[in-house]
């Protein structure tokens, strides 16, 4: 699947510097909104709406009283996103001065509508629907009850009209104002959980390879570095025997570099990895595992009881249990004293196999083993940890009593 980015934006075109500059310079652009609702106010009051033919302009001309309540309206315009509520006051202040002493009456309920549209669009709906009835029910009641013109003027009408359209409108545009930032919101919030989902599972694969090529180089090498000491120990008196080793040798260095070159290629990949040409080694291999360390002088007794093939487990249970193993006896050949002996079960309990290797710890006491819960390395104990707790099972390894060494793994069929 390709990968996809979730994208809000609103193309506005050969407009899009004009509405940045209005957003980096909010006072200016309420100047400009409101020197444009003063002209509009002003041309508007030398209209007259009851000609004989429609309204017609130049047939009356406003009072200075109400050139000044336009002026003052207009003025308050400019701080309309600072303090909206205190300029819906103002505003309506004005207007109500306009509607009972204006003749003919101009129109500063516009600077009303403004007022009440910002604080319709910065606040919630309730508070809305409350200043938004106080205002169109003053200012309508006003001009009808105390007004120079008859209650049912379409003056009136007018001012309930454009109030309420004001409401609405502010309102309309809160709504789709968060509307839009709760699709961005979720939008990012997406493309962050997916950027986490894909480092995590990068950092899965990194885990995962890392623990792959621990578990192929510890055990090589700890079986190499075997045979080259018994070769060089028994060179000169039994060549035989260390020609022997030597081949022991080649072989196990030959494995390691077929498992390396196999890890290595999966990597090099652009696409999708091929289809494996070996099967992944598991439970049916366990005797070639197991013939290794025996060449490398660990005697080593196993024991599987498991229904049916090795192979029926399920591939993922099947591999952490060879992992396991194989981890488990090269910690044994590289920390149990010599003479020791190691003893393999596999066993099928209920909906889980259990593994188990133990070792005596040799005749000679060697290096202490590793401690369950090593401090500051101990990468195959935690590999062994992972594999098992990866498939929801457990995995514990500490000294035996009487000596030795005890890994027991759990790992769940389900």
């Amino acid at each position: 699947m390709r990968p996809y980015r979730i994208r809000v934006t609103t193309d506005l075109g050969r407009f899009a510097p004009t509405r940045q500059w209005m957003r980096a310079h909010p006072l200016a652009t309420d100047a400009v909104l409101a020197f444009g609702a003063f002209v509009a106010m002003v041309v508007g009051s030398f209209a007259d709406p009851h000609g004989p033919h429609g309204p017609t302009f130049g047939t009356r001309t406003p009072e200075p009283f109400s050139l000044l309540l336009m002026l003052l309206g207009a003025a308050a315009l400019v701080f309309r996103r600072r303090q909206p509520r205190a300029v819906l006051a103002v505003t309506c202040g004005l207007s109500l001065l306009e509607l009972t002493t204006g003749e003919p009456r101009a129109p500063v309920a516009m600077c009303t509508v403004i007022a009440l549209y910002t604080v319709a669009a910065h606040t919630d709906r309730p508070t809305t629907w409350r200043i938004g009835l106080l205002t169109m029910a003053g200012l309508t009641g006003v001009a009808m009850l105390a007004g120079p013109l008859p209650w049912y003027a379409q003056e009136n009408i007018g001012i309930f009209a454009w109030t309420g359209m004001a409401a609405a409108a502010g309102d309309a545009v809160r709504s789709r104002r968060a509307f839009v930032d709760a699709i961005r919101e979720r939008a990012e919030r997406a493309e962050r959980t997916r950027d986490e989902e894909a480092r995590r599972r990068v950092a899965e694969e990194r885990l995962r390879i890392a623990r792959d090529l621990h578990d192929v180089v510890a055990h090589h090498i700890a079986l190499v570095n075997v045979q080259a000491g018994v070769a060089a120990h028994v060179m000169d008196k039994r060549p035989d025997q260390a020609k022997e080793a030597l081949a022991h040798v080649r072989d196990a260095s030959r494995s390691a570099l077929n498992e390396l070159r196999a890890t290595v290629g999966l990597l090099r990949q652009s696409g999708d990895p091929e289809a494996p040409t070996e099967p992944a080694p598991g439970l049916g291999v366990l005797d070639e595992l197991v013939d290794t360390f025996r060449h490398a002088g660990l005697p080593v007794e196993v024991i599987v009881q498991v229904d049916g093939e090795p192979g029926a487990l399920p591939a993922a249970v099947d591999l952490a249990a060879y992992r396991v193993i194989q981890e488990a006896l090269t910690n044994v050949r590289k920390h149990a004293g010599p003479g020791a002996k190691a003893e393999v079960s596999v066993v099928r309990v209920g909906p889980s196999v259990e593994v188990t290797v133990l070792d005596d710890g040799g005749e000679v006491a060697g290096p202490a083993p590793e401690p369950a819960d090593p401090p500051g390395g101990g990468h195959g104990l935690l590999g062994m940890r992972e594999r098992t707790g990866a498939l929801g099972g457990t995995c514990f390894a500490g000294p035996r009593y009487g000596g030795g060494y005890r890994v027991h793994a759990i790992l769940p069929l389900g």
